[in-house]
């Protein structure tokens, strides 16, 4: 029997003792205990072995406070500028260069410090820095995705009804499509003219530009709209986005709002029609990310899933300087319908660059690969007292908490999970302990209610330990998610403890 038992048997041996009538021990040559010291007692024994966390805003100090509210600020500062995968790619990529990573070259030889970099069509990104132990020792790795819930263009999207013109549009990701009409939105992207030049659109974020929206019949009218299943009332070929309304003055022609529409666009950016084939356009929410509360203690913007995750990320692996071990930062696409695709971490993306960079060192990158250890750096759901039902409370992560460490995910029996092992727990716990990181466990929801994926599962495919950290999010997959600003700056800390 171990020792630490041992004692612990003894304590409760001597609760036992206790006659809790009188308050005195019925044996004689015992110590006699009161009840009120019993009670210390038993709160003392309670504080060892429970498992109990603290709101930050009571267990951290007001300069741990204010450092979080700074952290934020960059935060909100990155999300306006990034509402596309392609814009944190450019911005991630400009970061990393400011702090000295240089594209990744085979024929190099690297040393502890070193950066380097490596793109995916402008829409993924890895970094890394060298560190002090051999490669064949693993690397350290956080995987973040950085695309978002949106609203897509499809392929022939302008046409005109009742003279009104409209963009056609197909939903990308898990969204409630009755959250997006009537909402500002902004256009961001690409298009790619006959002549092979790109044009970078991007419009509705600035004061004196127009936004564009999607209508909705009004309560006087919706009694059928009414009728339909939540899922329903707005169906998917009904999010069609309003883009003008002026008729191109010509009566020999028809379509004439369309017409006016894609004259303003030919003479703005060069765009026929037949260039939205080869376009790569997105409507996201206008409105920019902010404080929310009396407090401030909470951020409000679109896209906290998963860029909350993928900044302190990248944040975390731009400061490193020389780590003990190889560290990667990966910033994939594709991750909310699949990650599938050349740019997803369901691809060879990861593995073909830790096997360039095994190549690089002269060793074996399979066994880098198994020595590894992966921070899956996605959000989880933050318990919700406005909807208690849809959580068992005792597993739930809560806002103001910490990071969440989220052993397992999936749905429906943890299917499609990744369950990392118990050594991959105790391991990341460790770490977390050691650097005084506070943090909860949680998953998505009720067993038979909840369930959902990261890309935790695809790393950990490749023989990486991998197991899922990130920020609690209330209102997720909406237009206008909500995280706090404590819980961003730990889960940075977090990250920062893991990479060192």
């Amino acid at each position: 029997m171990c020792r630490r038992f041992k004692k612990v048997r003894r304590l409760i041996k001597s609760f036992i003792l206790i006659d809790y009538k009188s308050g005195k021990s019925n044996l004689k040559g015992k110590d006699v205990l009161t009840m009120s010291e019993a009670k210390t007692k038993g709160e003392e024994l309670k504080g060892r072995l429970f498992m109990e966390k603290k709101n930050m805003g009571l267990s951290k100090s007001e300069e741990y406070l204010e450092k979080a509210d700074l952290f934020s600020e960059g935060y909100k500062s990155f999300i306006n500028m990034c509402k596309t995968e392609r814009e944190v790619y450019d911005t991630a990529l400009s970061i990393a260069r400011e702090k000295g990573y240089k594209a990744f070259d085979m024929s190099k030889e690297y040393k502890a410090g070193d950066k380097v970099y490596l793109g995916n069509c402008q829409k993924a990104l890895i970094l890394a820095t060298f560190g002090k132990k051999p490669l064949l020792e693993g690397t350290r790795i956080v995987a973040s995705h950085i695309d978002c819930p949106r609203i897509d263009l499809k392929p022939q999207p302008v046409f005109e009804k009742d003279e009104i013109a409209y963009f056609k549009t197909h939903y990308y990701g898990g969204i409630k499509k009755y959250q997006w009409p009537t909402l500002p939105l902004a256009i961001h992207g690409v298009v790619i003219l006959n002549d092979g030049k790109t044009v970078d659109i991007r419009v509705g974020e600035s004061e004196c530009d127009p936004v564009f929206v999607i209508s909705d019949i009004l309560p006087h009218l919706a009694q059928e709209q009414m009728k339909r299943s939540a899922g329903e009332i707005i169906k998917g070929e009904e999010l069609n986005v309003i883009i003008g309304g002026r008729p191109f003055k010509d009566d020999k022609v028809s379509e004439k709002v369309k017409l006016n529409i894609l004259s303003i666009l030919f003479e703005k950016y060069g765009i026929y029609e037949e260039d939205f084939v080869s376009a790569e356009l997105s409507l996201v929410p206008a409105h920019k990310a902010c404080d929310v509360g009396f407090d401030r203690a909470l951020i409000g913007g679109y896209g906290h899933d998963d860029r909350c995750c993928a900044y302190p990320s990248l944040m975390a692996e731009v400061e490193a300087k020389e780590p003990t071990y190889t560290t990667i930062c990966v910033l994939a696409d594709k991750e909310e319908v699949g990650s599938d695709g050349r740019t997803g971490l369901n691809s060879k993306m990861l593995e073909f660059f830790i096997e360039d960079l095994a190549e690089n060192a002269g060793v074996s990158y399979r066994e880098v690969l198994r020595n590894s250890y992966c921070l899956s750096s996605d959000v989880g759901a933050a318990f919700d007292p406005t909807f208690p039902d849809c959580f068992e409370k005792n597993n739930s992560a809560r806002i103001n908490y910490g990071p969440i460490v989220t052993k397992y995910t999936g749905s429906r029996g943890k299917n499609g999970t990744n369950d990392a092992p118990a050594e991959t727990v105790g391991f990341v716990r460790k770490i977390l302990n050691d650097n005084d990181v506070q943090w909860q466990t949680g998953e998505l929801g009720k067993v038979d209610l909840g369930g959902g994926g990261t890309v935790a599962k695809f790393v950990g495919a490749l023989q990486v330990n991998t197991i899922d950290m990130g920020v609690p999010v209330l209102s997720m997959h909406s237009p206008f998610e909500l995280i706090s600003k404590s819980d961003l700056y730990e889960t940075f800390r977090a990250y920062e403890a893991f990479l060192k």
